[in-house]
């Protein structure tokens, strides 16, 4: 059975630090479309992985995990006035790479033969 506080924690924790790129004065976020698609949070509370996606490219995203996990303490700070908890996880940012896979799974639907029975209404 899921353990419903631990999804409110980190849906929490995912819009907290949501809030809190907006605050980050690094080039590498400042002023770039950066956000956070995915928060998950250990049962014992050791660990957060969370998901950065940014426009602009794989370079892009790859540059504001890099500052986003040299913000880690910024970011753990303002978990800790917000959020009342006892143990606060180790945040884990990690690139989303969803679109690249989404990107790929349209090509290869592309790529395959269309078929000729008479599953098409409009064909006769």
């Amino acid at each position: 059975m899921a353990n419903f506080n631990i999804d409110r924690l980190s849906e929490d924790i995912k819009r907290e630090i949501s809030a809190a790129i907006r605050d980050i004065k690094d080039p590498r976020i400042a002023g770039k479309l950066v956000s956070i698609t995915g928060c998950f949070l250990t049962n014992d509370l050791s660990y957060c992985k969370l998901y950065v996606s940014c426009m602009g490219g794989k370079t892009a995203a790859e540059k504001a995990v890099a500052a986003m996990t040299d913000a880690s303490g910024f970011f753990k700070r303002r978990i800790n006035q917000r959020i009342k908890m006892r143990k606060l996880p180790e945040l884990i940012f990690l690139q989303d790479n969803s679109l690249d896979y989404y990107d790929h799974i349209e090509k290869v639907i592309e790529g395959l033969p269309k078929a000729n029975g008479s599953d098409d209404p409009d064909a006769e």
